[in-house]
């Protein structure tokens, strides 16, 4: 190969280096928008099409997303002891683009034990209050934790009239149960806490003691100044 040959060979390898793969790779990737995945629970995974894509950090995920490439059909969020979450995706952000997408997880409500000698229902005690007990007709059930506490009955059992939630420091609540689950059914009951107010001192009447000393005192100065 000639000096010549060479030199036009290099020049055309340089040019495939700094010229065609460059625009090669833009036509490979194409312009770049992203996703914003908000979720309300920290370390959820996060899936596009089936596809793990990264964990939820202070409330959300940035995920990449070609503008040129294959779209993505649906996303989905999970963690362990909450529901998971799945959604379609509607559309495809454009180039610097940034399209939000939002998943809320529920906790999953525990597996009810089953209640021997009948059909079962459960009651769902709903409180802002952790640590208040429940009492169903003066008979405590349970506490409250994390906002609620479930209660198994008999659908062929007495029915309960009333229920009462309490805690130091709060005024009790006590509400009408007008409902009865039947099998296999929940009744949501609810129960807002307030703070008790704080009692007043009041101030007691005067002994008798008290005013007779008063009265004497009183007496006293009227006759030093007659004097």
């Amino acid at each position: 190969m000639s000096k010549y040959s060479r030199l036009i060979f290099f020049v055309l390898i340089a040019g495939c280096i700094f010229g065609i793969l460059p625009a090669c790779a833009q036509m490979v990737g194409g312009d770049q928008g992203w996703y914003a995945v908000h979720c309300n629970v920290d370390g959820a995974q996060v899936f596009f099409d089936g596809t793990y894509k990264g964990v939820i950090t202070a409330g959300v995920l940035n995920v990449p997303a070609y503008t040129t490439g294959t779209p993505y059909q649906t996303y989905s969020v999970q963690k362990e002891g909450y529901t998971t979450f799945s959604d379609d995706i509607d559309r495809v952000p454009g180039k610097g683009e940034t399209m939000d997408l939002y998943a809320t997880l529920n906790p999953v409500q525990p597996t009810q034990p089953p209640v021997i000698g009948g059909d079962q229902g459960w009651y769902a005690v709903h409180c802002n209050v952790n640590g208040a007990t429940v009492m169903f007709d003066n008979q405590v059930v349970g506490v409250i934790t994390n906002g609620l506490l479930t209660v198994p009955v008999y659908t062929t059992g007495t029915p309960y009239k009333t229920f009462t939630v309490t805690n130091p420091g709060y005024t009790p609540y006590t509400g009408t149960i007008t409902q009865y689950p039947a099998k296999g059914e929940t009744v949501d009951l609810y129960a807002t806490l307030n703070p008790a107010p704080t009692p007043t001192p009041t101030k007691g009447p005067i002994s008798p003691l008290v005013a007779v000393l008063a009265l004497a005192g009183i007496g006293l100065l009227a006759a030093r100044k007659k004097h």
